[in-house]
C-alpha cells in the first residue's frame, strides 16, 4: 500500500534529523567506550553479554543508555502527545530540548562521565519518538534497521512484479543516505574537535526547533495550522 504525497517539510526534516543522529551515534562510537548511542539492539546484546560475564560496571552503563533512550521517548510522548506526524504539533519544543540535552552532554563526555552518554541517548530517544508515522510511512531517524527492511521488502516485491510504494522507498533511501552522511561528517569532526563535534547536531536541532516554534506561533496567530 502506498502513501499520499509527502510535503516538502517532511522530506527536509527527516533528512536533517537523520543526519544529526548519524553524527551523534558516530561520536559516541568513536569516543565514550566505543559504544553506539542510538542502536539499542546492539546495546541490549552487549547488556546480555555483560550479565553473562557478571560485569556490573558494563551492566550499569548499558542498561542506563537503554533506559535513557526510553525516557527520551517518554518525554516526546508527553510533549508531542501523538505518534502521527502532523504539522502544528509541538515539535519545536522537543527539538529545542534535544539541543539542550546534546549541549549538556559535551562537557560530561569530555570528563569521561557516563552522564554524557545518558543525555545523548535521551536526546536520540526524544528525536526518534517525535513522529513515527506520516500517512502510512514509518519514519525513524535515529536507526536504520527498519529502513533497510522496507527497502528489502520493496526489492522482493519488484522481483515478483508487484506494485512498489515508491514514495515510501524514496523516504527510506533518503534517511539512510542522510544518516550515513551524518556519520561521515561526525567522524571527521570528532577526529578534529573531539566531543565538540556534538555542537553541530545540537546547533542544528536547536535552529530547527526555534524556527519551527516561531512558524507554529505565526500559524496559530493567523487562524490555524495546515497539515
Amino acid at each position: 500500500m502506498g502513501i499520499t504525497p509527502l510535503p516538502r517539510w517532511v522530506w527536509i526534516g527527516a533528512a536533517l534529523l537523520a543526519c544529526c543522529a548519524g553524527m551523534v551515534n558516530v561520536t559516541g562510537y568513536l569516543g565514550f567506550e566505543h559504544q553506539a548511542i542510538t542502536h539499542l539492539t546492539g546495546t541490549t546484546t552487549l547488556l546480555g553479554e555483560a550479565v553473562a560475564k557478571h560485569d556490573a560496571r558494563a551492566m550499569l552503563h548499558l542498561a542506563g543508555v537503554a533506559l535513557a533512550f526510553m525516557l527520551g521517548a517518554a518525554l516526546s510522548g508527553m510533549i508531542v502527545q501523538d505518534s502521527t506526524l502532523k504539522l502544528g504539533r509541538r515539535y519545536g519544543v522537543a527539538l529545542i530540548l534535544e539541543s539542550v540535552l546534546l549541549s549538556a552532554a559535551i562537557p560530561l563526555f569530555m570528563q569521561g562521565r557516563l552522564a554524557g552518554a545518558l543525555l545523548a541517548a535521551m536526546a536520540c530517544g526524544l528525536q526518534n519518538a517525535m513522529a513515527t508515522t506520516y500517512s502510512g510511512a514509518v519514519i525513524r531517524t535515529s536507526h536504520l534497521s527498519g529502513m533497510f527492511t522496507d527497502l528489502g521488502i520493496g526489492l522482493g516485491h519488484a522481483l515478483r512484479g508487484m506494485p512498489l510504494p515508491k514514495r515510501r522507498l524514496l523516504l527510506c533511501g533518503l534517511i539512510i543516505v542522510s544518516f550515513f552522511t551524518g556519520a561521515v561528517l561526525g567522524a571527521l569532526l570528532f577526529l578534529r574537535f573531539g566531543y565538540l563535534a556534538l555542537a553541530v547536531p545540537a546547533g542544528m536541532t536547536g535552529i530547527i526547533g526555534v524556527g519551527y516554534a516561531l512558524y507554529r506561533q505565526w500559524q496559530l496567530r493567523i487562524g490555524g495550522v495546515s497539515t
